[in-house]
């Protein structure tokens, strides 16, 4: 997020009377604005101007940020944050200082540290400092500030602390999916699947009828069974190969039952639909794709395997289909049904199930 992007909000508390009143920091918003307009430009003659706004910003702030009446107002630290973006983490970490129960001060002083880290990582342990601080009180938007915490601590290679973040913000906010999301891929990526899978039985447990526990149950199940499905192309032996296949194979079938369970509750829950129509086609398409593999000379076990993905094919068909018309602007959902229609063994409506495919292809492209 670009902190330019954060004035307007924050300069919007002031009032018209009172903004009017600070001349050099109604102009020094003015400029600047002047210049975001025009900085993107490749005109000569509108890039010399650019610059000119953004010099007579940096002079109206410097002037106000000196003033008496406006030297300590946040909106000052704020905008000179901004149009010195380099100098943006110590102008909100001063403001922060001054007024250090201000939970937007500490926000914005922990996105300018982030923004600052991308260019000299030092500044990743002042925005994780700043987080740790936000996360403590009671900011509006705790969650996103246990996403960034997690992922700021991703960045750094401290994932048991990214895990840690995530779970806290879990356990504050169960509803966010997203924190859901990172506290599965994290725990996934350190092995600490069967953690993560207690804790939502444990809440499933006490919140029994709640459709997005069991949701995030499947999805665990699906992770850890895409995972051992990514290990079967590269392993190095056919029983390695087997064994990463039967991992997956039993992972997706665990998560069948969560994701029923969650569509029980509420049939229009889009994403239970489509991942349990993606958990079921998948084996479909692995049995069909090594069926494709095999020698011309075995077409009995060929036609026994397609038969067999057929049907594999089929149980994933009304989930697929209901996830399309639940959203029928989901790429994805189209792309899954597509596969179905592309995988199909049914030589008698083949051409039917081409066309399908086809026409599902133009609505993908339409998108």
């Amino acid at each position: 997020m670009k902190i330019r992007l954060l004035m307007a909000g924050l300069l919007g508390l002031v009032s018209a009377t009172t903004f009017a009143q600070k001349g050099e920091l109604n102009n020094a918003q003015t400029e600047y604005n002047i210049y975001q307009v025009s900085s993107g430009a490749k005109i000569p003659s509108i890039i010399s101007k650019a610059n000119e706004s953004l010099g007579n910003a940096k002079t109206s702030i410097d002037k106000a940020a000196v003033n008496q009446k406006t030297a300590a107002l946040p909106q000052t630290y704020a905008l000179k944050g901004a149009i010195y973006s380099d100098k943006a983490y110590i102008s909100f970490d001063y403001w922060r200082q001054v007024v250090p129960e201000d939970t937007n001060a500490i926000y914005y002083t922990a996105l300018a540290a982030t923004n600052a880290a991308k260019d000299d990582p030092k500044f990743y342990p002042l925005a994780i400092s700043n987080y740790n601080k936000l996360v403590a009180t009671k900011y509006s938007g705790g969650a996103n500030a246990y996403l960034n915490l997690s992922y700021l601590y991703l960045v750094s290679k401290d994932t048991a602390n990214s895990l840690k973040a995530a779970s806290e913000g879990v356990g504050k906010f169960p509803a966010n999916s997203d924190l859901r999301k990172r506290e599965i891929e994290i725990s996934l990526q350190t092995g600490k699947e069967n953690l993560v899978l207690e804790k939502i039985q444990a809440a499933i447990n006490n919140d029994p009828n709640n459709k997005t526990l069991y949701y995030y149950e499947g999805l665990t199940y699906t992770r850890i069974a895409d995972a051992a499905d990514a290990k079967v192309g590269p392993a190095k032996d056919d029983a390695s190969k087997k064994a990463f296949r039967q991992t997956a194979l039993d992972n997706y079938t665990k998560a069948i039952d969560p994701y029923k369970k969650a569509i029980s509750i509420d049939p229009d829950y889009f994403d239970a639909n489509f991942n349990l129509g993606y958990t079921l086609m998948k084996p479909a398409i692995d049995i069909y794709n090594d069926a494709r593999l095999m020698p011309a000379n075995k077409e009995k076990e060929y036609e026994a395997m397609r038969i067999k993905a057929d049907a594999q094919f089929e149980l994933a068909k009304p989930y697929l289909q209901r996830a399309v018309d639940l959203n029928p602007k989901s790429s994805d959902a189209l792309s899954d049904l597509r596969n179905y229609y592309k995988g199909k063994y049914d030589p008698a409506h083949a051409a039917d199930n081409t066309a399908k495919a086809a026409e599902l292809k133009k609505q993908i492209d339409a998108l």
